[in-house]
């Protein structure tokens, strides 16, 4: 990286900022974390395989990442990521809860949803995020300040068919996301969440609900990529959003309009 871009990336608007990215490791995590880092955040990436690659990438193009493996279903493994995270950067800023079930899960009636799919949707999608909130808040309450970026989905304004359990989840979160910000609020830290549209990462390939009609309920008739998600979580981690707390931002291409 040359030297002008070095210091583009030190004069960014997350310079200095620590950020933690759940479910870094690929698709729009990994898109999300090369975006950050191009603003001049020093990133913490975890996934349930090690992100070392993303790392990586991110320290070849001159910025600053560590990289671990975490379950964020376990309070421990959350626990100890973080504690990696303080033990590199001296405190975090921001947490963008990305990491969720979607790919794996075949749409079908929520009358054919067994019970164990539900429940393990709800461990990742849900409490998963609450764990990963939980084991950062002590740091962002006692500097009195920081960032939570919660990621819904634009499926629970439309009630998507075939997908309840994970409609469901992000419904949740939202509903979490409105009651962190009331909780937090004494204590200077933004607590939003993004409810992405139907989005074609490198995760999704030839996913059943790849479809034209998402795309005509848009009012951009195109598909939506990852990187068109990225602006609006570097707002949501940047200065800029300071007085921005307990929303939803739809970031959809208007196919919801709320």
């Amino acid at each position: 990286m040359t030297a002008p871009l070095l210091e583009a990336r030190k004069q960014g608007r997350l310079a200095d900022r620590v950020i933690v990215v759940t479910g870094a490791g690929q698709g729009i995590g990994k898109v999300y974390a090369n975006g950050l880092a191009a603003e001049g955040a020093k990133l913490a990436l975890g996934d349930l395989r090690d992100p070392a690659d993303v790392a990586r990438e991110i320290e070849a193009a001159g910025g600053a990442a560590l990289s671990r493996a975490c379950d964020i279903t376990s309070p421990a493994a959350v626990r100890a990521f973080v504690e990696a995270t303080v033990a590199r950067f001296g405190t975090v800023h921001a947490l963008v809860n990305n990491a969720a079930l979607f790919t794996a899960l075949s749409p079908r009636p929520f009358w054919e949803i067994e019970s164990d799919e539900w429940d393990k949707v709800m461990a990742v999608n849900t409490r998963g995020s609450f764990e990963c909130v939980k084991a950062i808040v002590p740091l962002l309450r006692k500097q009195q300040y920081g960032k939570i970026v919660n990621i819904a989905s634009g499926t629970l304004f439309k009630g998507s068919p075939g997908m309840l359990h994970y409609v469901a989840s992000k419904g949740a979160v939202v509903a979490m996301t409105r009651v962190m910000a009331r909780e937090l609020g004494a204590d200077n830290v933004c607590v939003n969440a993004i409810a992405p549209g139907f989005t074609e990462s490198e995760m999704i390939g030839d996913h059943k609900l790849r479809s034209g009609p998402t795309v005509q309920s848009r009012c951009f008739k195109r598909v939506e990529k990852p990187e068109d998600l990225v602006g609006t979580v570097v707002f949501l981690c940047s200065a800029e959003s300071d007085f921005i707390t307990g929303q939803t931002i739809l970031v959809d291409g208007g196919s919801v309009l709320h």
